[in-house]
């Protein structure tokens, strides 16, 4: 009977819950086009830097502050520190053709204000290499801050 009572009153509960409204997927245009265009060269940036072997350039990308982390199939760390360790474990930095190394580029999927000086982009990744190879691809996930020097990477999570 109690069963019975407590299926019968978790029935009416869902019965009086209002359908929820849809969500608009947000696009590029639901952030200001200038942030935009402002990531978009950032991550370009950032690629240029790896392909052509500048580490520096590559990173500069992502905020100084500690904590800034990194997930991956490795796990989490924090630091740019860690994550030029990680890289240049993971990743062959002294070929003389850094394209041995993957060129890389990056898919813009999705850009969205997160409030005040904080925005989402979601894209892919490719690591293309020569003579045949398959492409090395997966989605990043990049919260970015605004800061004195421009938009930088506070969390990163890429697949």
């Amino acid at each position: 009977m109690r069963i019975a009572f407590l299926i019968a009153g978790a029935a009416a509960l869902a019965a009086c819950t209002p359908e929820p409204e849809p969500v608009e997927a947000a696009t590029a245009d639901s952030v200001a086009a200038p942030q935009v265009s402002e990531i978009e060269a950032v991550m370009e940036d950032s690629a240029a830097g790896w392909n052509e072997g500048d580490m520096g350039r590559f990173l500069a990308i992502y905020s100084d502050a500690p904590e800034t982390s990194f997930v991956g199939s490795g796990g989490l760390m924090r630091g740019k520190a860690a994550m030029e360790e990680r890289y240049r474990e993971a990743y062959d930095w002294s070929q003389p053709d850094p394209a041995e190394r993957g060129v890389l580029t990056f898919e813009t999927e999705d850009v969205r204000a997160l409030g005040d000086g904080h925005a989402l982009y979601i894209g892919r990744y490719i690591l293309t290499y020569p003579e045949g190879r398959e492409p090395a691809t997966g989605f990043t996930s990049l919260v970015f801050a605004r800061e004195d020097d421009g938009w930088r990477i506070v969390a990163d999570h890429s697949s």
